[in-house]
């Protein structure tokens, strides 16, 4: 059975710095030029609306007050958060179309509640030309959340960030692997004192695109699952330059095909989002075509006849497994399905097809061809997962860089 795609607009500017004094950033407009050029009809997806974000207005923000626009931030990753469950709870694919980086902190609280639910925990695949890993015990301040976001997902930061309802971090040091980043990354060092596992260009085309997806999948064999963040600076700008920070040495559109591809053909990934494309810089839409092409078939994988619907690895309180490429062997990955998703917010337990009528209540989540898709009516947040009766599933429990602030 194929999985169903339903793409999200996040179309928020407000983690990077003004172009000028008098313009603001561009990203904002991607994706309404990646709809234009047939993404949604071409990967067969559902639209899933388009999350407005808040105005953008740095106002009198100065270098040491913090992250700019640090309340907007926070309030839109909540509702972000809010959207990216309700898709997962349908048993769906989200494709979250940014926006600039800071959107990864609304996909971080979405899988953090995501894995408290399930009782595991979910990683994250990061690909990205920088390591985003600014942060105040290693800069002399901060400014710019699209600079800094994986800092703030790893509970780096400050907390009306880093601790968003009190979750941080959202994803441990330990689930996070980066690829992507140039070598000479001013925050290289950074990440491999955090223990945080990278392949940074040179060694993810020494590998290989296809062979760099299946070691990121074996270093996240203790994770219930993942969440991919794809910025498309990971490219060169060679081939790429409509982005708010090039930077030489990226990988091209083809490793990126390739590599995606690789991330999404397993039940294990619950969802991608994809930033930091900026149609001010392509004026004849040709890098949004190039973008669409290789995002559509990246994730073949997943709308493909024969894909395995969404699963989550249970959860293991024995010690994590040694990652792969340490002289040790991994533990093998075995798998369960995710439980059925109840109606009633996280809470007091629910169980589906209680009603004694043998009837499978998930189908009434998915429309009849032709019909109206407006989905369920749900609470805010991601909804409890528990098992079906009668089934074998169970619940289980810096400098900035430019196009940043200064």
């Amino acid at each position: 059975m194929m999985r169903r795609i339903a793409v999200l607009d996040a179309p928020t500017n407000l983690g990077l710095r003004p172009p000028t004094v008098s313009s603001v950033p561009g990203c904002g407009k991607a994706p309404g030029a990646l709809r234009d050029h047939g993404l949604l009809a071409r990967l067969r997806a559902r639209d899933a609306g388009c999350l407005t974000p808040p105005r953008y207005d740095p106002g009198d923000w100065r270098p040491g007050d913090g992250v700019c626009h640090a309340p907007e931030i926070s309030t839109y990753s909540v509702a972000l958060a809010d959207r990216i469950g309700a898709i997962i709870d349908r048993g769906e694919f989200p494709l979250v179309l940014g926006g600039d980086c800071s959107v990864l902190l609304g996909s971080a609280l979405a899988m953090h509640r995501l894995g408290e639910a399930v009782g595991g925990r979910i990683g994250l695949v990061f690909v990205d030309g920088h390591s985003d890993f600014r942060h105040p015990g290693n800069a002399s301040y901060v400014g710019a959340a699209a600079g800094e976001d994986l800092a703030l997902v790893t509970g780096r930061g400050q907390p009306d960030l880093a601790a968003i309802e009190g979750r941080r971090p959202y994803f441990r040091d330990i689930d996070v692997v980066v690829l992507g980043i140039r070598s000479q990354d001013e925050y290289r060092l950074d990440l491999q004192a955090a223990g945080i596992t990278t392949r940074p260009v040179p060694a993810l085309r020494a590998e290989g695109a296809a062979r760099t997806a299946q070691w990121a999948h074996e270093q996240l064999v203790d994770c219930a699952g993942y969440w991919v963040h794809i910025d498309v600076d990971v490219l060169d700008p060679a081939v790429m330059p409509a982005v708010d920070a090039p930077d030489p040495g990226g990988i091209a559109f083809a490793e990126l095909e390739i590599l995606l591809a690789g991330l999404v053909d397993t039940p294990h990934c619950l969802g991608v989002e994809l930033t930091v494309f900026d149609p001010d810089y392509d004026p004849d839409g040709a890098y949004a075509a190039e973008i669409v092409n290789t995002v559509v078939a990246g994730l073949a994988p997943v709308v493909a006849p024969d894909a395995v619907p969404p699963r989550l690895l249970p959860a293991d309180p024995a010690t994590p497994a040694p990652r792969a490429g340490d002289g040790r062997t991994p533990r093998p990955a075995t798998t369960v399905p995710v439980p059925a998703v109840a109606t009633d917010p996280i809470g007091p337990p629910a169980v589906l097809n209680g009603n004694g009528d043998g009837v499978d209540d998930t189908a009434a989540w998915l429309p009849e061809p032709g019909e109206e898709d407006s989905g369920p009516a749900v609470g805010p947040g991601l909804l409890r997962r528990v098992a079906v009766p009668g089934t074998d599933g169970a619940p289980v429990g810096e400098a900035p860089a430019t196009g940043e602030p200064a």
